[in-house]
């Protein structure tokens, strides 16, 4: 089984069909959800802010500069993402066409990398830690995982869990 991110896009237009229509898109979205998770391939769904209320951080010049809002130039903007464990990159496929969309939206769908992979020309780049205190333990402690309540597990930086509702 391999990791699928399906990444939900849209534009203005888009947006404003999805917020002109939501309690129908939502009440099609929770039903997809629980036909992912029957079969068994649901990791974790989460939608995004409205992305005025977002900033960038730029780190082309010598000191990081934030700015407010997206990227100006940007036409699609990232709304949200589905994470699913499935056999092939065609069943992520079939699972993104299934899902409740409107007009003008994409879905991308990208394979996650493994823990064990590293870019072409980097397989021999240090050893991979997972002990107390590596970045892969820092990055778990805040991984969303599916549970049966439709709740995660999400952590804080001192280390308590606290239960998150999941849209």
């Amino acid at each position: 089984m391999a990791k699928y991110m399906l990444i939900t896009r849209g534009t203005d237009e888009s947006n404003a069909a999805v917020m002109a229509g939501f309690e129908e898109l939502a009440a099609s979205t929770y039903q997809f959800i629980e036909e992912l998770m029957k079969a068994g391939v649901f990791i974790a769904a989460e939608g995004l802010d409205d992305a005025a209320e977002s900033v960038v951080v730029d780190f082309s010049g010598e000191a990081p500069v934030v700015t407010d809002g997206p990227y100006g130039e940007t036409k699609e903007l990232f709304g949200g993402y589905f994470m699913l464990d499935v056999a092939s990159k065609q069943e992520a496929v079939e699972w993104a066409k299934r899902l409740p969309s409107v007009a003008g939206s994409k879905i991308e769908v990208r394979r996650v990398a493994g823990e064990d992979e590293r870019p072409p020309g980097h397989e021999e780049a240090g050893a991979h830690e997972t002990g107390e205190g590596s970045a892969e333990a820092a990055v778990g402690e805040g991984s969303t995982e599916a549970g049966g309540d439709g709740k995660r597990e999400s952590s804080e930086g001192d280390g308590e869990r606290e239960s998150v509702g999941r849209v």
